[in-house]
């Protein structure tokens, strides 16, 4: 495992009880929706909830009659989430994902995918789009920047602004739906986190 992801990883390993007591409760229905919202499917659909953490959204999707499916690098996060919800939950590091092809409706990357280097990313955006079926949509979430990167403590970051995340996007193949800021009840300057969706438009 690289350097990268052992920290990270062990970081949340280290404090899974609180990142779980602290998060639970967040409200990110918005995300949520906006990903169901997306997915021109209809009736129930096959999610990968890229991680998953404790299993908060694994619950609520499993709640709305949806099929998810969780992943998470965090050993604890995994024993936490399948026993709140009893659904698959895989335990994959980040950077050595190794996904089924086309099996899933949609991807669920909120909060996730800035801990990816930047030169790892392409390979992770590759994997998830394989796993994609045609017509599958992204959602990611991430804290905005502008392009910096590196450790803060012991978590890797790379804050991207709305420009250098969409162009890494589209070389990954990935075509644009929509994108938004959150919390949407916020002015600019406080909104921190850059939302967007994903559409796979061709078969692998």
């Amino acid at each position: 495992m690289k350097e990268t992801s052992r920290r990270t990883v062990n970081h949340y390993q280290d404090h899974a009880q609180a990142y779980r007591n602290g998060t639970w409760d967040h409200d990110v229905s918005q995300n949520r929706q906006a990903l169901l919202s997306a997915i021109a499917t209809q009736g129930p659909v096959d999610i990968l909830d890229l991680g998953c953490g404790p299993g908060r959204d694994l619950v609520a999707f499993q709640a709305l009659g949806h099929r998810p499916v969780g992943l998470d690098g965090c050993a604890a996060f995994v024993e936490m989430a399948r026993k709140q919800t009893g659904l698959t939950v895989l335990h994959q590091d980040f950077l050595d994902l190794k996904l089924p092809a086309a099996a899933f409706d949609g991807v669920f990357a909120n909060a996730v995918l800035f801990h990816i280097p930047s030169a790892d990313l392409p390979g992770v955006l590759a994997a998830l789009r394989h796993s994609l079926r045609a017509g599958g949509v992204l959602f990611a979430s991430n804290p905005r920047g502008q392009g910096q990167e590196g450790w803060h403590g012991q978590r890797y970051g790379c804050y991207y602004s709305w420009e250098q995340w969409s162009q890494r996007l589209e070389q990954a193949g990935f075509d644009y739906i929509d994108h938004f800021y959150r919390p949407t009840d916020k002015p600019p300057q406080e909104q921190h986190w850059l939302a967007s969706l994903w559409r796979v438009t061709g078969s692998e």
